[in-house]
């Protein structure tokens, strides 16, 4: 494993929050959300207790994918604002104790990018993946005056970048090395990208599709050098940066070099299956090559902790003290933890055990109030991925308050950038705020807990005690989890060694009396043993 410079050491007490952009705060009246709304909104979150926001693309494109197509890498699209308003953004979240991420599309860009329109004449030029002629199975058509085709990273209007090919193959004349022209400018451009960026007082980036930067590359080897290369020259040029991977796999990235990886609903060797195992109720935001797995977090009581917990501590092992292991509880590509079946109150259990699981954990905005997935929306930015796969669902408005926006814009309904739930009990900050037994308020002093006891941080050791309904482990040998989110009750002893004194620190439903954990449906209980 190649050696790093430790990570910053406020990565270890990091508690993310994502931002999509365009549907948080809505600053202007023009029914999208703005850098200025989302500083206009920083009370919530600083009152929430996060203190690292990771913002969506928002860097100039056409918006054909939702801002994942960048035609201009060193500017921010002008519906978000400016330049000013993203500096003021990170100051202002500075003085609140907050760190700003961007999200970084290091693959592909834009159709419309400068560098793709002037490849499009020039055969000479390989930023990009081209042919000399003809028009391979995966490949576009090229659409300007150079003949052959390009290659698309994910949709057709997003060319992959060039950062070459790990294997030689006399039929593919196009393949290039990694360390060819075209990747080696390429690299040095992710490098100066970075390097304005981090200019600025952004404190690192989320790197979108990590994964796919070299191409016919087993175990992913040649992309992985190259991530370590931009990590070594991250460490000597902004040693308080950080870099977050979209890779789903961090046994493979975080050696690699990023600092941490998430659990996805993609990625590793069993296509995301770990985390689809606690949230993924088949509603929502489905694909019909996963393989079926009951989730754990379901009233039905079908699923499992162990497919999370195992892939877990693999990973974990294989990550060491190199870096860490983050969770979301949803994400802009994959369903809200209200979805389908799932209900109100079946999500304190989940926040209970994200908030105390060993790993970073990851807010995606809104879930803290319990804004649900709303089906049936239109294809917006490339939102549709297949018939049972509409994105846009995780997208809606923000929810602040009861006005007819929503406290999200004062534009008229049908400027929205999408629909604002149209259930008239949807969930707001406001009420909640107002409410001590809100799922606002638990989450706050969840993350209150896991900020004032150093054993519900990564490092804090993790003992599993009964694998399954209720879900009991301890942390850092003194601070016992009980999950249990089904419908109906259940029970399990502990082991004897845990009897004695103990404090209970957030309960619901849950009670423990040094020998047995009695858990009714829905419950969660955090509690401090004592010597």
């Amino acid at each position: 494993m190649t050696s790093f410079l430790p990570a910053p050491d406020w990565l270890a007490d990091a508690v993310f929050y994502q931002i999509y952009p365009q549907s948080f705060a809505d600053s202007d009246g023009d029914g999208i959300g703005d850098f200025n709304g989302i500083t206009g909104r920083l009370d919530h979150l600083e009152r929430l207790g996060v203190n690292t926001v990771w913002i969506n693309p928002c860097f100039a494109s056409p918006f054909r994918d939702a801002g994942y197509d960048v035609s201009d890498y060193l500017t921010v699209a002008p519906r978000y604002g400016t330049e000013g308003d993203l500096v003021r953004l990170v100051e202002e979240a500075g003085r609140r104790g907050i760190r700003v991420l961007l999200d970084l599309v290091a693959g592909h860009t834009s159709d419309a990018h400068p560098w793709f329109t002037a490849a499009a004449d020039d055969p000479g030029d390989h930023r990009y993946i081209w042919t000399s002629d003809g028009c391979p199975e995966g490949f576009v058509a090229s659409p300007g005056s150079r003949p052959g085709a390009y290659l698309p990273n994910f949709f057709e209007s997003q060319p992959a970048l060039n950062f070459g090919y790990a294997r030689m193959d006399p039929s593919e004349p196009w393949r290039q090395g990694v360390d060819s022209e075209g990747p080696r400018a390429n690299r040095a451009a992710l490098r100066d990208i970075m390097d304005h960026w981090l200019g600025l007082g952004l404190s690192g980036f989320r790197v979108d599709m990590a994964a796919s930067l070299v191409k016919d590359d087993p175990g992913h080897q040649e992309t992985a050098g190259i991530w370590t290369e931009i990590r070594h020259w991250l460490g000597a040029a902004h040693p308080g940066a950080v870099l977050l991977s979209e890779w789903g796999d961090p046994a493979v990235s975080v050696p690699a070099g990023f600092h941490a990886d998430f659990f996805l609903q993609f990625g590793g060797p069993t296509d995301g299956r770990p985390l689809r195992s606690l949230w993924n109720n088949r509603q929502g935001t489905d694909s019909d090559h996963w393989d079926p797995v009951d989730c754990f977090f379901d009233a039905g009581g079908a699923g499992s902790p162990g497919p999370f917990a195992e892939a877990w501590q693999e990973a974990a092992t294989a990550v060491g003290s190199t870096g860490f292991i983050a969770l979301p509880t949803s994400n802009h590509d994959f369903s809200r933890l209200n979805c389908g079946p799932r209900t109100p109150e079946q999500l304190p259990a989940a926040f209970a055990f994200q908030l105390t699981w060993p790993t970073l954990p990851a807010i995606y905005y809104g879930d803290e109030i319990g804004m649900r997935y709303v089906s049936g929306l239109p294809d917006t930015e490339g939102s549709v991925l297949g018939p049972h796969y509409n994105r846009a669902g995780s997208r809606t408005p923000m929810q602040w308050d009861t006005t007819a926006g929503a406290g999200f814009s004062t534009a008229s309904a049908n400027r929205f950038y999408l629909p604002l739930d149209p259930d008239p009990d949807r969930p707001t900050v406001s009420a909640q705020l107002a409410d001590e037994g809100s799922l606002l308020n638990l989450v706050r002093r969840l993350i209150a807990l896991r900020k004032a006891n150093p054993e519900l941080r990564p490092a804090g050791s993790v003992d599993i005690l009964h694998s399954g309904y209720p879900f009991v482990y301890l942390r850092g040998g003194r601070i016992l989890i009980v999950v249990n989110p089904r419908r109906d009750g259940a029970q399990c002893a502990v082991p004897a060694s845990l009897s004695g004194r103990f404090e209970a620190l957030e309960v619901s439903g849950t009670r423990f009396d040094g020998v047995t954990v009695r858990a009714g449906g829905f419950s969660y209980g955090v509690y401090r043993l004592e010597a």
